[in-house]
């Protein structure tokens, strides 16, 4: 089969097309094997590549957590899929599974879950990873209720941008940040409540103008240091700030400790790199409630670039300008 393989860690031109890859065959009676037909790009993939790989795998490997395809196979045991079924998932990828970047992959049926019928393949195969992000950060972490305020970064990025949709689906407030006009008119489209650009407004000034003087509830953060330590003076007593990253060393917490917020970490690859069977199966849960969203006319995938799968380097280079709006996807199948 046709896959994009990291020969090394190095830079995007360590992605070079095999013609010969491999093609995985079902090694257990629970599995299935998907044709993907898209393979969605996430910053972790461009991390991955410059770092390593996990579990002290070594190149080469091919990358990407998420994707979605179509079932050509199953073993004697699965009962969730039939030969024919559109799914997608987030799966592989991280070193010790092969990921997306090909044109066939094998998962344990467990692993999958249904395809939303109102999008295609490629929106799917974008989302998996951002989803379970979004909901992990809002929900899990956060506990968003309905009525609260909810300051959400990057709001036209691959995780805000969804963040902000399912913060809406669940009657939050939304007050997001982005760096351009036409960003702006992107997540207001999505349902942004309130919107701030980040080059001309003072964030925190902006947010306590917005909040009465309040400040906000929850804040997800998925941009970086500075953003983390600017979000906490924006913060509302006893509220939730959540970040996808690591905020650093040099911080200052006296604020959020007067003001008794709740600071979360999500790392949605923890159920996969840990192996939490039971983590895994919530993941499965948030995908199934996501996909009713999708369905229901709620939740909108924006995919805003295309790459057939020999161009994936294209792909990383793209993503790693880090102003991406919504998603990239590879496409394995010409």
């Amino acid at each position: 089969m046709r896959a994009i393989e990291m020969t090394a860690t190095g830079g995007p031109e360590v992605l070079r097309l095999n013609e010969a890859a491999a093609e995985p065959q079902l090694r257990s009676p629970t599995q299935i094997k998907v044709r993907l037909h898209a393979a969605g790009v996430n910053p972790i993939d461009t991390k991955i590549r410059t770092r390593g790989l996990f579990y002290d795998a070594a190149p080469p490997a091919i990358l990407g957590c998420d994707g979605a395809g179509e079932v050509v196979a199953v073993g004697e045991l699965v009962t969730r899929f039939k030969v024919g079924d559109a799914v997608w998932f987030c799966h592989g990828g991280l070193g010790r599974e092969p990921g997306n970047y090909a044109e066939y992959t094998v998962l344990e049926q467990a692993e999958a879950e249904r395809k939303p019928n109102a999008i295609d393949f490629a929106e799917a195969g974008a989302a998996p990873l951002v989803l379970i992000t979004a909901w992990e950060s809002l929900f899990d972490q956060a506990e968003l209720a309905a009525g609260e305020t909810v300051l959400i970064h990057a709001g036209a990025g691959g995780v805000g941008h969804v963040a902000l949709q399912l913060a809406k689906a669940h009657g939050a407030r939304v007050i997001t940040t982005v760096g351009s006009a036409e960003n702006a008119a992107f997540v207001r489209g999505l349902g942004a409540d309130e919107v701030i650009d980040y080059r001309t407004q003072d964030l925190v000034e902006s947010v306590l103008q917005l909040t009465d003087g309040r400040g906000v509830q929850v804040c997800l953060d998925s941009v970086g240091p500075e953003v983390f330590r600017n979000s906490i003076q924006a913060m509302a007593p006893y509220g939730r700030l959540v970040t996808l990253l690591d905020p650093g060393t040099d911080l200052d917490l006296s604020q959020a400790r007067s003001k008794n917020l709740k600071i979360a970490f999500t790392l949605m690859l923890t159920p996969m790199l840990a192996d939490l069977a039971a983590a895994r199966a919530h993941q499965g849960e948030i995908l199934e409630e996501c996909a009713r969203l999708v369905d229901g006319g709620q939740l909108k995938i924006h995919v805003s670039g295309e790459f057939l799968l020999e161009d994936a380097a294209d792909a990383h280079r793209a993503i790693g300008t880090g102003h991406t709006r919504g998603k990239l996807v590879l496409l394995p199948q010409a």
